[in-house]
């Protein structure tokens, strides 16, 4: 992961999707207007987060399968930057939702799961910080770190799917496949996910090297 060229195309990729997001055409679409350019922030933040998740919880099974702690590390850092990311798509959706909707958090059920979600991870940094012996704190935060991914699914994914919801797709809204079709959108929208990936891989690359030295430090 310390290649130079993946960071090189991260740049690249993010410098286009700010730019080109803000200064290209967007179709005129009812309600939404100019805030469907949050579809190059908001969205691609969620998937960032359920990526970077998502590999957290796989560094928790190899933790739990190998016992070597620095995966129980990776998994633990993976999980500081996904919830960062899913906070930073949570504010966006939020500043869409007054513009479009009319409240910052309306009663909305993918709100609400995205909330529970979140917290569950909160959860998940609390007990890390509760237990002292780091063989115990990586047993016990590994296992919930699988917890929280499947919770993450049920809430984020599969709840909000049974009932009407506000957002794209649900309760008779035009999905977003309706709105990638536009070539203006997709030329921004399929470089920003990449993009933002990638840059949560480099925060978390960081984040990782700074816990080993601090680890390193403490020995």
């Amino acid at each position: 992961m310390r290649k130079i060229w993946w960071k090189i195309l991260c740049s690249a990729l993010l410098i286009y999707t700010v730019a080109y997001g803000m200064i290209s055409d967007v179709p005129a679409l009812h309600t939404l207007h100019e805030t469907i350019r949050n579809l190059f922030y908001h969205v691609p933040m969620w998937f960032t987060m359920i990526f970077l998740l998502l590999i957290s919880m796989i560094y928790s099974i190899i933790f739990l399968k190998k016992k070597d702690l620095k995966y129980d590390l990776y998994a633990s850092a993976l999980a500081h930057v996904g919830c960062f990311f899913g906070v930073l798509g949570f504010v966006t959706g939020m500043l869409w939702g007054q513009y479009t909707w009319g409240s910052p958090l309306p009663q909305d059920p993918k709100i609400i799961g995205a909330a529970i979600a979140i917290l569950i991870y909160f959860a998940y940094f609390i007990l890390r910080s509760s237990v002292n012996d780091e063989e115990k704190k990586a047993h016990l935060s590994g296992a919930f770190n699988i917890f929280a991914f499947i919770m993450l699914l049920i809430f984020t994914g599969v709840y909000p799917r049974m009932v009407d919801s506000l957002h794209p797709g649900n309760g008779g809204n035009p999905g977003f496949n309706n709105y990638d079709r536009d070539a203006r959108l997709s030329a921004v929208f399929y470089v920003a996910i990449p993009a933002w990936i990638l840059l949560g891989l480099w925060i978390s690359e960081l984040k990782i090297r700074i816990d080993l030295l601090k680890k390193d430090n403490s020995i």
